[in-house]
Protein backbone atom coordinates (compact mmCIF):
# COMPACT_ATOMS: atom_id res chain seq x y z
CA UNK A 1 0.00 0.00 0.00
CA UNK A 2 1.43 3.29 -1.12
CA UNK A 3 1.02 6.06 1.24
CA UNK A 4 3.33 8.68 -0.54
CA UNK A 5 1.65 11.89 -2.12
CA UNK A 6 -0.42 11.79 -4.70
CA UNK A 7 -0.84 7.60 -4.39
CA UNK A 8 -4.12 8.11 -5.90
CA UNK A 9 -2.95 9.80 -9.26
CA UNK A 10 -0.20 8.09 -10.59
CA UNK A 11 -2.28 8.37 -13.80
CA UNK A 12 -1.97 11.75 -13.52
CA UNK A 13 0.46 13.40 -11.22
CA UNK A 14 -0.90 16.42 -8.86
CA UNK A 15 0.56 19.99 -9.59
CA UNK A 16 2.97 21.08 -7.18
CA UNK A 17 1.56 23.92 -4.92
CA UNK A 18 1.61 26.90 -6.47
CA UNK A 19 2.14 26.28 -10.30
CA UNK A 20 -0.36 26.76 -12.28
CA UNK A 21 -2.11 24.65 -15.69
CA UNK A 22 -1.96 26.04 -19.18
CA UNK A 23 -5.84 25.48 -20.09
CA UNK A 24 -7.27 26.22 -23.06
CA UNK A 25 -9.28 29.30 -24.44
CA UNK A 26 -12.49 28.27 -23.42
CA UNK A 27 -11.08 27.06 -19.88
CA UNK A 28 -11.04 29.59 -16.90
CA UNK A 29 -7.61 30.61 -15.99
CA UNK A 30 -6.75 29.63 -12.78
CA UNK A 31 -4.23 31.12 -10.31
CA UNK A 32 -1.23 29.86 -8.13
CA UNK A 33 -3.06 31.16 -5.28
CA UNK A 34 -6.80 28.88 -6.05
CA UNK A 35 -3.91 25.56 -5.43
CA UNK A 36 -1.78 27.18 -2.18
CA UNK A 37 -2.41 24.88 0.69
CA UNK A 38 -3.82 27.98 2.71
CA UNK A 39 -6.49 28.85 0.26
CA UNK A 40 -7.77 24.79 -0.18
CA UNK A 41 -7.71 24.75 3.77
CA UNK A 42 -9.62 27.82 4.07
CA UNK A 43 -12.15 27.08 1.28
CA UNK A 44 -12.84 23.58 2.29
CA UNK A 45 -13.07 24.45 6.33
CA UNK A 46 -15.06 27.23 5.46
CA UNK A 47 -17.25 24.48 3.71
CA UNK A 48 -17.45 22.39 6.09
CA UNK A 49 -18.45 24.71 8.83
CA UNK A 50 -21.37 26.11 6.44
CA UNK A 51 -22.53 22.83 5.95
CA UNK A 52 -22.70 21.47 9.46
CA UNK A 53 -24.51 24.59 10.53
CA UNK A 54 -27.07 24.12 7.73
CA UNK A 55 -28.11 20.19 9.30
CA UNK A 56 -28.12 22.48 13.21
CA UNK A 57 -29.81 25.01 12.51
CA UNK A 58 -33.54 22.93 12.88
CA UNK A 59 -32.04 21.61 16.09
CA UNK A 60 -30.70 24.95 17.20
CA UNK A 61 -33.82 26.56 16.89
CA UNK A 62 -36.12 23.22 17.55
CA UNK A 63 -38.07 24.55 20.84
CA UNK A 64 -38.97 27.54 18.82
CA UNK A 65 -40.09 26.25 15.30
CA UNK A 66 -41.70 23.15 17.38
CA UNK A 67 -44.04 25.64 19.54
CA UNK A 68 -44.68 27.68 16.52
CA UNK A 69 -45.49 24.57 14.66
CA UNK A 70 -47.39 22.90 17.84
CA UNK A 71 -45.83 19.31 17.48
CA UNK A 72 -44.22 17.91 19.87
CA UNK A 73 -40.10 19.07 20.91
CA UNK A 74 -38.74 15.36 19.76
CA UNK A 75 -39.95 15.80 16.66
CA UNK A 76 -36.95 17.76 15.89
CA UNK A 77 -35.31 14.12 16.13
CA UNK A 78 -36.92 12.87 13.45
CA UNK A 79 -35.85 15.67 11.07
CA UNK A 80 -32.46 14.90 12.27
CA UNK A 81 -32.84 10.98 11.09
CA UNK A 82 -33.69 12.61 8.07
CA UNK A 83 -30.80 14.65 7.16
CA UNK A 84 -28.31 12.52 8.11
CA UNK A 85 -30.42 9.46 6.02
CA UNK A 86 -30.37 11.25 3.41
CA UNK A 87 -26.50 12.12 4.12
CA UNK A 88 -25.79 8.51 4.38
CA UNK A 89 -26.72 7.74 0.83
CA UNK A 90 -25.42 11.48 -0.79
CA UNK A 91 -21.55 10.36 0.36
CA UNK A 92 -21.78 6.41 -1.08
CA UNK A 93 -22.79 8.51 -4.60
CA UNK A 94 -20.55 11.59 -4.08
CA UNK A 95 -17.09 10.00 -5.26
CA UNK A 96 -18.56 8.86 -9.02
CA UNK A 97 -19.89 13.36 -8.96
CA UNK A 98 -16.69 14.43 -7.83
CA UNK A 99 -15.03 12.84 -10.16
CA UNK A 100 -17.25 13.65 -13.41
CA UNK A 101 -17.14 16.77 -12.51
CA UNK A 102 -14.59 17.51 -9.81
CA UNK A 103 -14.21 18.67 -6.14
CA UNK A 104 -14.76 22.35 -6.50
CA UNK A 105 -18.19 22.09 -8.43
CA UNK A 106 -19.09 19.45 -5.93
CA UNK A 107 -18.57 21.25 -3.33
CA UNK A 108 -20.89 24.62 -4.48
CA UNK A 109 -23.58 21.55 -5.12
CA UNK A 110 -23.27 21.20 -1.45
CA UNK A 111 -23.61 24.78 -0.25
CA UNK A 112 -26.47 24.99 -3.27
CA UNK A 113 -28.23 21.92 -1.81
CA UNK A 114 -27.79 22.91 1.90
CA UNK A 115 -28.73 26.79 1.01
CA UNK A 116 -31.93 25.55 -0.46
CA UNK A 117 -33.07 23.64 2.16
CA UNK A 118 -32.89 25.94 4.26
CA UNK A 119 -34.82 28.51 2.25
CA UNK A 120 -37.49 26.14 1.53
CA UNK A 121 -37.58 25.60 5.10
CA UNK A 122 -38.02 29.44 6.76
CA UNK A 123 -41.30 29.22 4.76
CA UNK A 124 -42.66 28.26 7.86
CA UNK A 125 -44.47 24.97 6.93
CA UNK A 126 -43.78 21.25 8.42
CA UNK A 127 -43.98 19.70 5.20
CA UNK A 128 -41.27 22.36 3.91
CA UNK A 129 -39.09 21.58 6.64
CA UNK A 130 -39.78 17.63 5.64
CA UNK A 131 -38.52 18.39 2.34
CA UNK A 132 -36.12 20.65 3.34
CA UNK A 133 -34.30 17.89 5.71
CA UNK A 134 -32.98 15.44 2.92
CA UNK A 135 -32.40 18.42 0.93
CA UNK A 136 -29.98 19.88 3.78
CA UNK A 137 -28.58 16.38 4.18
CA UNK A 138 -28.21 15.47 0.39
CA UNK A 139 -25.31 18.36 0.39
CA UNK A 140 -23.96 17.59 4.36
CA UNK A 141 -22.96 13.88 2.77
CA UNK A 142 -21.43 15.32 -0.32
CA UNK A 143 -18.87 17.47 1.23
CA UNK A 144 -16.09 15.69 2.99
CA UNK A 145 -15.45 13.13 -0.14
CA UNK A 146 -15.11 16.41 -2.16
CA UNK A 147 -12.89 18.00 0.52
CA UNK A 148 -10.64 14.44 0.69
CA UNK A 149 -10.42 14.48 -3.24
CA UNK A 150 -8.88 18.20 -2.94
CA UNK A 151 -7.18 17.67 0.05
CA UNK A 152 -5.31 14.20 -0.86
CA UNK A 153 -4.15 16.29 -4.20
CA UNK A 154 -2.88 19.44 -2.71
CA UNK A 155 -1.52 18.19 0.62
CA UNK A 156 2.20 17.02 1.10
CA UNK A 157 2.01 13.11 2.60
CA UNK A 158 4.04 14.35 5.92
CA UNK A 159 1.37 16.84 7.01
CA UNK A 160 -2.20 14.74 5.60
CA UNK A 161 -3.21 13.91 9.31
CA UNK A 162 -2.69 17.68 10.44
CA UNK A 163 -4.36 19.25 7.04
CA UNK A 164 -7.47 16.87 7.20
CA UNK A 165 -7.68 17.11 11.34
CA UNK A 166 -7.56 21.14 10.61
CA UNK A 167 -10.39 20.99 7.77
CA UNK A 168 -12.52 18.57 10.19
CA UNK A 169 -12.40 21.51 12.53
CA UNK A 170 -15.35 23.11 10.37
CA UNK A 171 -17.78 20.28 12.20
CA UNK A 172 -17.54 21.68 15.92
CA UNK A 173 -16.60 25.11 14.65
CA UNK A 174 -20.30 24.51 13.08
CA UNK A 175 -21.73 23.97 16.03
CA UNK A 176 -20.57 26.81 17.70
CA UNK A 177 -21.95 29.24 15.47
CA UNK A 178 -25.19 27.72 15.48
CA UNK A 179 -25.25 28.18 19.23
CA UNK A 180 -24.15 31.93 19.01
CA UNK A 181 -25.51 33.20 15.86
CA UNK A 182 -28.87 31.32 15.83
CA UNK A 183 -30.82 32.25 19.09
CA UNK A 184 -29.51 35.77 18.91
CA UNK A 185 -31.24 36.02 15.11
CA UNK A 186 -34.11 34.60 15.83
CA UNK A 187 -35.36 36.39 19.08
CA UNK A 188 -34.83 39.20 16.93
CA UNK A 189 -36.09 38.65 14.19
CA UNK A 190 -38.21 35.38 14.38
CA UNK A 191 -37.01 31.53 14.05
CA UNK A 192 -37.25 31.71 10.32
CA UNK A 193 -34.57 34.62 9.98
CA UNK A 194 -32.34 32.25 11.30
CA UNK A 195 -32.87 29.91 8.12
CA UNK A 196 -32.23 32.62 5.67
CA UNK A 197 -29.13 33.65 7.21
CA UNK A 198 -27.69 30.65 7.09
CA UNK A 199 -29.44 29.81 3.44
CA UNK A 200 -27.17 33.17 2.24
CA UNK A 201 -24.38 32.23 4.23
CA UNK A 202 -23.99 29.26 2.18
CA UNK A 203 -24.60 30.01 -1.17
CA UNK A 204 -22.32 33.18 -0.85
CA UNK A 205 -19.98 30.88 -0.64
CA UNK A 206 -21.11 28.77 -2.96
CA UNK A 207 -20.63 31.51 -5.59
CA UNK A 208 -17.32 32.68 -4.20
CA UNK A 209 -15.87 28.95 -4.79
CA UNK A 210 -15.90 29.75 -8.55
CA UNK A 211 -12.44 31.41 -8.00
CA UNK A 212 -11.00 28.27 -7.37
CA UNK A 213 -13.27 25.83 -9.24
CA UNK A 214 -10.79 25.71 -12.39
CA UNK A 215 -7.75 24.74 -10.89
CA UNK A 216 -9.40 22.68 -8.22
CA UNK A 217 -11.48 20.64 -11.26
CA UNK A 218 -8.48 20.19 -14.01
CA UNK A 219 -8.36 16.86 -12.87
CA UNK A 220 -12.45 16.25 -13.36
CA UNK A 221 -13.41 13.03 -15.87
CA UNK A 222 -16.69 13.79 -17.24
CA UNK A 223 -17.24 10.04 -19.03
CA UNK A 224 -16.73 8.53 -14.83
CA UNK A 225 -20.24 7.64 -14.81
CA UNK A 226 -19.52 4.83 -17.64
CA UNK A 227 -16.59 3.56 -15.38
CA UNK A 228 -18.35 2.78 -11.87
CA UNK A 229 -21.49 1.53 -10.50
CA UNK A 230 -23.18 4.12 -8.07
CA UNK A 231 -22.63 2.08 -5.24
CA UNK A 232 -18.77 1.62 -6.10
CA UNK A 233 -17.65 3.75 -3.32
CA UNK A 234 -18.89 0.52 -0.80
CA UNK A 235 -17.48 -1.46 -3.08
CA UNK A 236 -14.01 -0.27 -2.71
CA UNK A 237 -14.45 -0.27 0.92
CA UNK A 238 -15.33 -3.68 1.13
CA UNK A 239 -12.92 -5.37 -1.02
CA UNK A 240 -10.14 -3.43 0.79
CA UNK A 241 -9.42 -5.25 4.33
CA UNK A 242 -7.45 -1.58 5.57
CA UNK A 243 -10.32 -0.10 4.64
CA UNK A 244 -13.18 -2.09 5.62
CA UNK A 245 -11.30 -2.38 9.17
CA UNK A 246 -11.70 1.49 8.93
CA UNK A 247 -15.30 1.52 7.65
CA UNK A 248 -16.50 -0.46 10.54
CA UNK A 249 -14.19 1.12 12.82
CA UNK A 250 -16.13 4.79 12.42
CA UNK A 251 -19.22 3.42 12.36
CA UNK A 252 -17.87 2.16 16.13
CA UNK A 253 -16.42 5.60 16.92
CA UNK A 254 -19.44 7.95 15.48
CA UNK A 255 -21.60 5.86 17.70
CA UNK A 256 -19.79 7.04 21.22
CA UNK A 257 -19.30 10.54 19.83
CA UNK A 258 -23.41 11.30 18.98
CA UNK A 259 -23.75 9.48 22.08
CA UNK A 260 -21.83 11.89 23.95
CA UNK A 261 -22.75 15.33 22.26
CA UNK A 262 -26.52 14.10 22.04
CA UNK A 263 -26.70 12.60 25.87
CA UNK A 264 -24.02 15.37 28.11
CA UNK A 265 -26.14 18.40 28.85
CA UNK A 266 -29.09 15.16 29.72
CA UNK A 267 -26.37 13.34 31.91
CA UNK A 268 -25.58 16.66 33.71
CA UNK A 269 -29.04 17.70 34.59
CA UNK A 270 -30.86 14.07 35.35
CA UNK A 271 -28.29 12.31 35.99
CA UNK A 272 -25.73 14.48 38.13
CA UNK A 273 -27.96 17.28 39.48
CA UNK A 274 -26.29 20.63 37.64
CA UNK A 275 -28.20 23.10 36.62
CA UNK A 276 -28.90 23.38 33.19
CA UNK A 277 -26.73 26.75 32.52
CA UNK A 278 -23.54 24.57 33.68
CA UNK A 279 -24.04 21.87 31.87
CA UNK A 280 -24.58 23.62 28.61
CA UNK A 281 -21.21 25.70 29.43
CA UNK A 282 -19.53 22.25 29.61
CA UNK A 283 -21.03 21.14 26.51
CA UNK A 284 -19.52 23.57 25.18
CA UNK A 285 -16.20 23.15 26.56
CA UNK A 286 -15.95 19.91 25.59
CA UNK A 287 -16.87 20.57 21.95
CA UNK A 288 -14.49 22.84 21.63
CA UNK A 289 -12.04 20.14 23.33
CA UNK A 290 -13.05 18.22 20.39
CA UNK A 291 -12.14 20.85 18.46
CA UNK A 292 -8.47 21.04 19.79
CA UNK A 293 -8.14 17.60 19.76
CA UNK A 294 -8.74 17.37 16.03
CA UNK A 295 -5.56 19.12 15.67
CA UNK A 296 -3.98 17.55 18.45
CA UNK A 297 -4.60 13.81 16.99
CA UNK A 298 -3.83 15.21 13.47
CA UNK A 299 -0.46 16.41 14.20
CA UNK A 300 0.52 13.64 16.34
CA UNK A 301 -0.52 11.04 13.70
CA UNK A 302 2.12 12.90 11.03
CA UNK A 303 4.89 12.55 14.00
CA UNK A 304 3.90 8.87 14.36
CA UNK A 305 3.87 8.40 10.76
CA UNK A 306 0.57 7.38 9.80
CA UNK A 307 -2.58 7.35 11.72
CA UNK A 308 -4.09 4.07 12.80
CA UNK A 309 -2.03 3.87 16.15
CA UNK A 310 -3.17 7.14 16.47
CA UNK A 311 -7.13 5.83 16.38
CA UNK A 312 -6.27 2.99 18.03
CA UNK A 313 -4.76 5.44 21.23
CA UNK A 314 -7.97 7.54 20.57
CA UNK A 315 -10.31 4.40 21.13
CA UNK A 316 -8.32 3.37 24.29
CA UNK A 317 -8.83 6.49 25.55
CA UNK A 318 -12.71 7.19 24.40
CA UNK A 319 -13.39 3.44 26.01
CA UNK A 320 -11.42 4.63 29.41
CA UNK A 321 -13.42 7.78 29.63
CA UNK A 322 -16.87 5.98 29.38
CA UNK A 323 -15.84 3.66 32.38
CA UNK A 324 -15.08 6.67 34.57
CA UNK A 325 -18.01 8.30 33.45
CA UNK A 326 -20.50 5.58 34.21
CA UNK A 327 -18.90 5.77 38.04
CA UNK A 328 -19.94 9.65 38.23
CA UNK A 329 -22.35 10.53 41.04
CA UNK A 330 -24.01 13.83 42.25
CA UNK A 331 -21.17 13.78 45.09
CA UNK A 332 -18.55 13.98 42.78
CA UNK A 333 -16.44 17.58 42.27
CA UNK A 334 -17.06 19.98 39.57
CA UNK A 335 -13.41 19.98 38.36
CA UNK A 336 -12.53 16.27 38.20
CA UNK A 337 -16.07 15.78 36.59
CA UNK A 338 -15.15 18.37 33.54
CA UNK A 339 -11.95 17.03 33.21
CA UNK A 340 -13.09 13.56 32.35
CA UNK A 341 -15.66 15.15 30.16
CA UNK A 342 -12.89 17.12 28.24
CA UNK A 343 -10.51 14.67 28.09
CA UNK A 344 -13.42 12.08 26.62
CA UNK A 345 -14.33 14.91 24.46
CA UNK A 346 -10.75 15.00 22.71
CA UNK A 347 -10.83 11.66 22.21
CA UNK A 348 -14.51 10.93 21.20
CA UNK A 349 -15.00 13.91 18.80
CA UNK A 350 -11.24 14.14 17.70
CA UNK A 351 -10.71 11.19 15.81
CA UNK A 352 -12.66 12.27 12.39
CA UNK A 353 -9.50 13.76 10.95
CA UNK A 354 -6.98 11.18 11.19
CA UNK A 355 -9.66 8.84 9.89
CA UNK A 356 -10.04 10.54 6.84
CA UNK A 357 -6.48 11.00 5.77
CA UNK A 358 -6.17 7.52 6.53
CA UNK A 359 -8.90 6.66 3.75
CA UNK A 360 -7.20 8.68 1.50
CA UNK A 361 -3.63 6.97 2.32
CA UNK A 362 -5.50 3.30 1.88
CA UNK A 363 -7.35 3.87 -0.80
CA UNK A 364 -6.63 2.44 -4.31
CA UNK A 365 -5.21 4.48 -6.92
CA UNK A 366 -7.88 7.66 -8.34
CA UNK A 367 -10.14 6.53 -5.43
CA UNK A 368 -10.08 9.02 -2.75
CA UNK A 369 -13.74 10.50 -3.31
CA UNK A 370 -15.36 7.03 -4.15
CA UNK A 371 -13.80 5.52 -0.96
CA UNK A 372 -14.75 8.66 1.09
CA UNK A 373 -18.18 8.43 0.27
CA UNK A 374 -18.10 4.65 1.05
CA UNK A 375 -16.76 4.80 4.78
CA UNK A 376 -18.40 7.49 5.34
CA UNK A 377 -21.76 5.56 4.95
CA UNK A 378 -20.45 3.81 7.88
CA UNK A 379 -20.21 6.77 9.67
CA UNK A 380 -23.39 8.05 9.47
CA UNK A 381 -24.89 4.22 10.25
CA UNK A 382 -22.91 4.96 13.26
CA UNK A 383 -24.74 8.15 13.72
CA UNK A 384 -28.47 7.06 13.48
CA UNK A 385 -27.80 3.71 15.86
CA UNK A 386 -25.87 5.08 18.61
CA UNK A 387 -28.17 7.60 19.91
CA UNK A 388 -30.98 5.63 19.27
CA UNK A 389 -29.34 2.41 21.60
CA UNK A 390 -28.32 4.44 23.89
CA UNK A 391 -31.89 5.67 24.45
CA UNK A 392 -33.22 2.37 24.47
CA UNK A 393 -30.47 1.38 27.11
CA UNK A 394 -30.96 3.86 29.86
CA UNK A 395 -33.98 2.45 31.36
CA UNK A 396 -32.92 -1.05 30.99
CA UNK A 397 -29.26 0.16 33.07
CA UNK A 398 -31.31 2.59 35.02
CA UNK A 399 -29.21 5.96 33.91
CA UNK A 400 -27.44 7.72 31.87
CA UNK A 401 -23.97 7.51 33.54
CA UNK A 402 -24.16 3.80 33.82
CA UNK A 403 -25.09 3.43 30.42
CA UNK A 404 -21.75 5.01 29.12
CA UNK A 405 -19.73 2.26 29.66
CA UNK A 406 -21.67 0.28 27.16
CA UNK A 407 -21.73 2.63 25.14
CA UNK A 408 -17.99 2.87 25.22
CA UNK A 409 -17.74 -1.00 24.13
CA UNK A 410 -18.09 0.57 20.57
CA UNK A 411 -14.92 2.43 21.50
CA UNK A 412 -13.37 -1.01 22.50
CA UNK A 413 -14.78 -2.64 19.22
CA UNK A 414 -13.26 -0.38 17.02
CA UNK A 415 -9.57 -0.02 18.76
CA UNK A 416 -10.07 -3.95 17.92
CA UNK A 417 -10.61 -3.65 14.09
CA UNK A 418 -8.01 -0.81 13.88
CA UNK A 419 -5.56 -2.74 15.79
CA UNK A 420 -6.00 -5.74 13.54
CA UNK A 421 -5.30 -3.47 10.28
CA UNK A 422 -2.32 -1.89 11.76
CA UNK A 423 -0.70 -5.44 12.43
CA UNK A 424 -1.39 -5.98 8.84
CA UNK A 425 0.04 -3.13 7.38
CA UNK A 426 3.26 -3.96 9.59
CA UNK A 427 3.69 -7.56 7.87
CA UNK A 428 2.75 -6.13 4.38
Amino acid sequence: MDGGEGACYRSRPPPRLGETTVHSASTPRDTPSARSLPVVVGATTLVQTLVTLATLTVATLGPEITGTLGVAPETVGYQMSLVYLAGAVSAVLAGGTVARHGAGRTSQAALVLCGAGCALGSTGSLWALAVASPLIGWGYGMTNPASSHVLFRFTPAHRRNLIFSLKQTGVPLGGVVAGLMLPTVSLAFGWQAGLVVTAVLALTVAVALQAVRAAWDDDRRPGARRQGTPLAGLTVVWRHPPLRALALMTFCFAAVQLCLSTFLVTLLVEGLERSLVLAGAVASGVQIAGAVGRVFWGWLADRLGGGLATLAAIGLISFGCALVTGAMTPAWPLWPLVGVLVVFGVSAIGWNGVFLAEVARLCPPGQVGAATGGALFFTFGGVAVGPALFSALVPVLGGYAVTFPAIGLFALTGTVLILRARRREVRS
